[in-house]
């Protein structure tokens, strides 16, 4: 099969780029795992920072990706939940111990021995992949290949955010930074009654943003012009904490979205904390948070806006994703010619 997988990790946007395209041989399913053709995989930041060595692979030679909407075309022993043609989505976390305190909890996005898609194990950056398959998800009819892409980890990371910010009903949300993960956050938000307020560099994401319901747009160092009960930062960029915590309102909770964030500024308690406001970071998903949100993103129903990339583009898509040139979500295009 033809794959994409990261060699030595590095800046995106060189003229030598960290990613090595090639071939590699088609995976074969393991007891209770399903072999997937992918017909597209979206392109997350969390695989930039995984390329750009802000994550240190796991292994070399790991082929990225892990927004990944394919077919069944086979499986392994003890594998029947799927059959061969359904359309399936392989999303970030792919799986757990089942027996740690955390998971006999119902909170396996703590396992303490979780494995990962596209870090642990070989991604969506190719013409197949597999995939335990408790852990897959089956894809709402509402939503077609590339469009139900960025939901497999975009949005479902979302959804847990959303989740942790604890957003009151008719509460004032602030999302910092407007990529792939806010602007399916925010719809989320908006259909829950949410007054939303985004802050973001780019001009284009605030068109966007006010497209789909937001209340009010600014620069990422704009405050928002009334207090928040809740704020999601989305962008890895530790500088936007202080700023954020600075707009909540007394009791306000300020979730951190991201696997990777670059350093925080100190923090004046008197400023930033007391009045009970909260910090959260919020750590990969449960199956069950997948399932919600998709059901939920059915129902609404959500819209994803896309920046579709050939397959052989896939340098391309993480340059322009590290140089925040994409409003919305990058997919790779890999099986739908």
């Amino acid at each position: 099969m033809r794959a994409w997988w990261v060699d030595v990790p590095g800046p995106a946007g060189g003229e030598v780029g960290p990613l090595t395209f090639g071939r590699r041989p088609d995976p074969v399913p393991g007891p209770g795992e399903i072999l997937v053709r992918v017909s597209v995989c979206g392109v997350c930041r969390t695989d930039l920072h995984l390329a750009e060595g802000d994550l240190a692979p796991r292994r070399h030679g790991i082929i990225p990706g892990h927004e990944v909407v394919g077919t069944v075309v086979g499986a392994g022993p003890d594998a029947g939940r799927f059959m061969p043609g359904e359309r399936v989505g392989i999303a970030w976390l792919r799986g757990t111990c089942g027996e740690c305190r955390f998971c006999r909890s119902g909170r396996e996005n703590l396992c303490v021995a979780p494995r990962f898609t596209g870090w642990d194990d070989d991604g969506g950056y190719a013409e197949l992949a597999v995939v335990p398959e408790a852990f897959a998800y089956r894809i709402p009819e509402a939503f077609g290949d590339r469009e139900a892409a960025p939901l497999l980890c975009a949005g479902i990371i979302g959804y847990r955010a959303l989740r942790r910010a604890e957003v009151p009903g008719g509460g004032r949300l602030g999302i910092y930074g407007f990529g792939g993960s806010a602007h399916i956050t925010a719809q989320l938000a908006v259909h829950l009654g949410a007054t939303v307020y985004v802050m973001t560099r780019s001009p284009e994401a605030r068109r966007l943003a006010l497209e789909l319901g937001a209340a009010w747009v600014g620069d990422a160092d704009d405050g928002p012009p009334e207090k928040l009960d809740a704020a999601i930062l989305f962008a890895p960029v530790g500088a936007l904490v202080p700023p954020a915590l600075r707009a909540l309102d007394r009791g306000g909770t300020l979730a951190v979205a991201g696997i990777h964030l670059s350093d925080i500024p100190p923090l004046n308690y008197q400023e930033h904390l007391f009045q009970e406001r909260q910090l959260r970071s919020v750590t990969a998903n449960t199956r069950a948070d997948g399932e919600e949100f998709l059901r939920l993103a059915a129902q609404i129903p959500v819209r994803t806006t896309t920046v579709p990339y050939a397959f052989e583009d896939a340098g391309r898509a993480l340059a322009d994703l590290a140089a925040d040139r994409i409003t919305g979500a990058a997919v790779l295009e890999i099986g739908t010619g």
